[in-house]
């Protein structure tokens, strides 16, 4: 199982990073990714304190944590700024909170977080389809969300997915112990969002392992 959207207590998760690796570790997860939410607030605060973490782990645990952040609630016209310090003050993995049903996101903040070469769209909602077609351009993939409530999206999302070439990935946004997810529930959440078989393989497999190793490489160097 590969995961590359959690949360710990540096945002608004409700564990230390190192209790949410072991959780996944001993659910057998290979990787994780650690993406807690920023904003211009606290990203020189937080950014820091997850690569610090992954780097303590790196070689010590079995699975694989990926430092990154995700970047919500901010202004569209910052959503660049914001990506390029996170890159260049080690975050390997960047999040966009994309346009999810369940929160007040501006308007714009998918288009923003595409153009801006975010690694992963969140939970983008009723994404529109040149958005769509201009994250399958830039290698932005659209996530497919097990959250209670930014999983509404999720049927629009992976229509809009497969009629333009946009990439998929499934992620739980683990904020709680009980939210990581087993390879059977994923397999089921794919299902409902309207995959079918061969497609939840592309998704949950193919797809988020060739991301991982993109990840994991830069991790790495």
């Amino acid at each position: 199982m590969i995961d590359l959207h959690t949360h710990t207590l540096f945002s608004d998760g409700e564990l230390l990073p190192e209790e949410l690796v072991r959780r996944a570790e001993v659910a057998g997860y290979q990787v994780l990714g650690i993406t807690d939410h920023v904003d211009t607030s606290n990203i020189d605060f937080v950014l820091p304190r997850i690569v610090k973490v992954c780097r303590a782990l790196a070689g010590k645990v079995n699975i694989t944590v990926i430092p990154g952040v995700e970047i919500t609630h901010v202004l569209p016209a910052d959503f660049y700024g914001l990506v390029q310090y996170a890159r260049a003050n080690g975050a390997c993995l960047v999040i966009g909170h994309g346009e999810t049903l369940s929160e007040p996101v501006r308007s714009g903040t998918n288009l923003a977080a595409i153009e801006a070469g975010v690694d992963i769209l969140a939970h983008p909602g009723i994404i529109a389809e040149n958005e769509a077609r201009l994250a399958a351009e830039k290698g932005v993939s659209l996530e497919i969300s097990a959250r209670k409530g930014h999983c509404l999206g999720n049927g629009h999302v992976v229509k809009t997915a497969l009629s333009t070439g946009a990439r998929l990935v499934l992620n739980s946004d683990t904020h709680s112990p009980d939210n990581l997810i087993t390879r059977k529930q994923a397999d089921l959440i794919a299902r409902g969002a309207g995959l079918e078989q061969e497609q939840i393989q592309e998704v949950l497999r193919k797809n988020i392992e060739e991301l991982a190793k993109i990840l994991i490489t830069r991790f790495s160097r």
